[in-house]
């Protein structure tokens, strides 16, 4: 802050007139010293607020400045803290300490000093007080730039009138319940295009999403030596992991239950393996690391989860991988999928929403556009039994595609 001139109120110390230091909003003045003030103070003397308002004016050869120690231009730090002014006797050596506030002295570009006339300026934005300085100083390009942009300013208005127009022909042509159908529809279609490859005409339920689609013959050798961790857990073990959660609550709840068969505990281990893979992926944000599952995880599996359940974005100069939303929708689905398969087409749904972190109306839309029958159940066995669960069923036949949860709720509208 340069300070330019400072003075002091003489006179009955009983009005609490503090000295004043004062700063110019537009830069450094040449020569302060040859600067006169003129201060105006509130008449009304006895209002414990207006009696302290002081306007301060100053005049230069081309412009004239004003400062208010209230309103919106008060600077902050008057506030926050206080100043003081030291007036030192040279003969004495003695100091005289007074109070002071700052004063931010803004160029008045007008011959009337009545503050009113900057309302109108200070009310604009910012981009608007630019627009102002463009059209007063700026170059000719930036005078083009700012043309072309009002004329895009007005054309954009033009084309919000036109589609709203168009907007109300169509809702008077077709109402408002035949569009809210279709916007239901297009929600189905869009979570459909995530979903594993469904089979309508299959013969049996686990024909409706097959298996391979889920995991390839190659990936799913793949699963045998980081699944084998899981098929030979001791009674200890399986209480450290419950313990530490080192894996989701549905796969801890399932590896309860393998099979004592060594061929069907094996599949079902390597199952589980990789639908825990799969939620603990779709925790991530953006992927950083080449092998984002740790070196346990499979090359295979590993390329699999960068090429089909993330996308591409550019940040910081370089291309990065994310899971977006439409890709947790697709995670989403292939963990139900892998679910169903690992529990004879019957799941719970509320501990898949619990372990993906998912609101249950998320999960349940996709559940539905999976053909799935929906249904209420208690929580099972180690689970909240006194929550209400949601049970996904697949079989046939199918039922018909409804509306997402979250659709079906809008009110109707007249």
């Amino acid at each position: 802050m340069a300070a330019a001139a400072t003075w002091r109120y003489r006179g009955d110390p009983e009005a609490e007139r503090p000295a004043a230091l004062v700063r110019f909003a537009n830069g450094k003045l040449r020569h302060p010293d040859s600067l006169r003030f003129t201060v105006y103070r509130n008449r009304d003397t006895a209002h414990p607020r207006k009696r302290h308002r002081r306007i301060l004016v100053s005049e230069t050869e081309r412009l004239c400045y004003v400062g208010h120690n209230f309103g919106s231009e008060v600077l902050k730090c008057n506030s926050l803290c206080r100043y003081f002014v030291g007036v030192l006797d040279k003969n004495s050596g003695q100091m005289e300490v007074y109070d002071a506030e700052i004063f931010n002295m803004q160029p008045l570009l007008s011959d009337n000093l009545i503050p009113d006339d900057t309302r109108d300026y200070q009310n604009k934005s910012y981009r608007e007080k630019m627009d102002l300085c463009i059209e007063a100083f700026g170059t000719s390009k930036q005078k083009r730039a700012l043309s072309s942009r009002r004329m895009n300013a007005v054309g954009s208005d033009i084309v919000s009138t036109a589609v709203t127009k168009a907007a109300a022909n169509v809702i008077d042509a077709k109402g408002v319940t035949a569009l809210m159908q279709d916007m239901a529809q297009d929600d189905v279609q869009n979570i459909s295009a995530f979903l594993p490859p469904c089979h309508e005409d299959a013969d049996r339920p686990e024909h409706i999403y097959k298996f391979e689609d889920i995991l390839s013959p190659a990936e799913y050798e793949a699963l045998r030596v980081p699944a084998a961790t899981l098929t030979s857990t001791s009674a200890e073990e399986m209480a450290k992991r419950t313990e530490e959660r080192s894996h989701c609550s549905f796969v801890l709840e399932e590896l309860k239950f393998l099979p004592t068969d060594e061929r069907s505990r094996d599949h079902k281990a390597r199952c589980l393996w990789f639908l825990d893979t799969l939620i603990r992926f779709s925790h991530l944000k953006v992927i950083k690391k080449k092998h984002p599952m740790g070196p346990e995880c499979p090359h295979i599996i590993s390329r699999k989860l960068m090429k089909n359940f993330t996308s591409l974005t550019y940040n910081n100069g370089s291309i990065q991988n994310f899971i977006s939303a439409s890709m947790k929708a697709k995670l989403t689905a292939y963990v139900i999928v892998l679910a169903l398969h690992i529990n004879n087409f019957q799941t719970d749904l509320t501990v898949l929403q619990n372990d993906m972190k998912l609101p249950e109306s998320r999960i349940l839309d996709i559940a539905k556009a999976l053909r799935l029958r929906v249904s209420k159940a208690k929580g099972g066995p180690g689970l909240e039994s006194d929550q209400n669960h949601k049970l996904g069923t697949l079989s046939l036949p199918l039922p018909m595609q409804k509306a997402p949860e979250g659709q079906r709720k809008h009110r109707k509208r007249n």
